[in-house]
């Protein structure tokens, strides 16, 4: 590579994220060999609530600051073996220094240096690069092709894991699909989501928000929050089915006993299912409800029965994994392999690295399912996967509702961004979801 800019500084401290929980935020400082112009950049990893047992392992102190959730231990290991490791490095190899990590680390889960901590040096090298060389980070991941922007998958209503009320399944979303712009699909789903606010209110039920910006009322199933996303949609003037389409996160594995092999629903009394129950409550759900797309309908390691899922449902709705796949080509291959599932949810701290990600994308692009760029439960204001969902032209995002600013920030820059790529911005989100 003719172009050199070489890191000279690596550093790392402990921030807060959404939840107040430590997290990881590293600066990259790299100078340009025929200038000396330096140039630093930094970037922070989130945090998931609900987490895949598959997922790289994300290092925590264990002490009793932050009630164990402190990440000295993963600080240290940036400050000193990562940066020992990566000074001098061209920080426009990001192949070459994510390997060198991966190899550092000398885990299968990254356990020994911590997602976290080589996640953070590797998305900072990425915007170092970028800014180093004077380009938008998509169109510096990207490339010149880099130019679709993602239609808003918003989790407004939230169960399971996320939330304290009788909904098991974790997040109901809505996806303004008739939008003729991004920027006409973010207002309309800030719109749908006041009006929803004005009729939880109306009716008594609760509207604090949670994590992810979403309400948590005190709803009784699935179908009764789709019966109340539909009165939002319509109060704000759009129509079910054509402007705006649900989409949900089951979050399967956090109902799935192992031991008896069944799921079990604590909010319907206890009420056990087992997989085919599970496939047909969600055949009921899409023939009653335009949801288009069901993330993790299952358990994470239950292949057979993702093979049913995909061979019974596939053709109608997209089935995301996320528990499943966890945005590791090895796992993504295996689904590929199987038939199991038809889209794959891409979150980089559950493989640790940019250039793990990117291929998991490419893997799951190449083989023809739909991939979605998400954020986790606990963020920072840090707009990365913004960037990231143009780069890659994804087509889809989930970040959560249009509330708290970490949530906002992902799609406030993708109002810059579509501004910004003017007349070469893409917007089609019917080819994807067209019912």
């Amino acid at each position: 590579m003719s172009l050199v800019i070489k890191i000279v500084d690596v550093h790392a401290r402990g921030i807060l994220d959404s939840r107040g929980n430590p997290t990881v935020e590293v600066e990259v400082t790299a100078q340009t060999e025929t200038t000396g112009r330096k140039t630093t950049a930094r970037e922070s990893v989130p945090s998931g609530a609900s987490t895949g047992k598959f997922e790289a392992i994300e290092l925590r102190d264990g002490d009793r600051e932050y009630f164990g959730l402190g990440v000295q231990k993963v600080v240290d290991h940036v400050n000193t073996k990562i940066r020992e490791a990566l000074l001098g490095m061209n920080v426009l190899e990001q192949a070459l220094i994510d390997r060198r990590m991966v190899e550092l680390d000398g885990t299968d889960n990254k356990g020994s240096l911590g997602a976290n901590a080589i996640l953070g040096v590797s998305l900072a090298c990425a915007r170092t690069a970028a800014r180093a060389l004077e380009m938008p980070l998509y169109r510096y991941i990207g490339g010149a092709n880099a130019k679709e922007l993602p239609v808003p998958m918003m989790n407004v209503i939230n169960g399971g894991a996320h939330a304290k009320n009788p909904l098991d399944f974790q997040e109901f979303m809505i996806m303004p699909v008739g939008a003729k712009n991004y920027r006409d699909a973010l207002r309309m789903g800030a719109e749908i989501y006041h009006f929803l606010r004005q009729i939880l209110h109306e009716d008594g039920l609760a509207t604090a928000v949670g994590d992810e910006g979403g309400f948590a009322p005190d709803l009784n199933d699935a179908k009764e929050v789709f019966r109340y996303l539909g009165r939002a949609v319509e109060l704000a003037g759009y129509q079910v089915g054509a402007d705006v389409v649900y989409a949900m996160d089951a979050a399967a594995s956090e109902l799935y006993d192992e031991s008896a092999g069944v799921y079990i629903f604590p909010g319907e009394d206890g009420m056990e299912r087992d997989s085919d129950e599970m496939i047909a409550l969600y055949e009921e759900l899409i023939d009653e409800f335009p949801i288009v797309s069901i993330e993790d309908g299952l358990f994470e390691d239950d292949w057979e029965s993702w093979q049913k899922l995909t061979a019974r449902l596939g053709e109608r709705v997209q089935l995301v994994g996320d528990d499943l796949f966890v945005t590791n080509p090895k796992r993504i291959k295996c689904g590929i392999n199987l038939d199991a599932a038809n889209a794959v949810l891409i979150k980089v701290n559950q493989i640790g690295t940019l250039t793990e990600a990117l291929d998991a994308i490419e893997m799951a692009k190449n083989a023809g399912y739909h991939t979605v760029i998400s954020h986790r439960s606990g963020e920072t204001e840090d707009a990365f996967i913004s960037d990231l969902a143009v780069a890659v032209n994804a087509g889809q995002i989930k970040t959560g509702a249009p509330c708290r600013a970490e949530r906002t920030a992902k799609y406030n820059q993708l109002l810059r961004i579509e501004e910004e790529l003017g007349d070469t911005a893409k917007f089609s989100p019917l080819e994807n979801f067209c019912r």
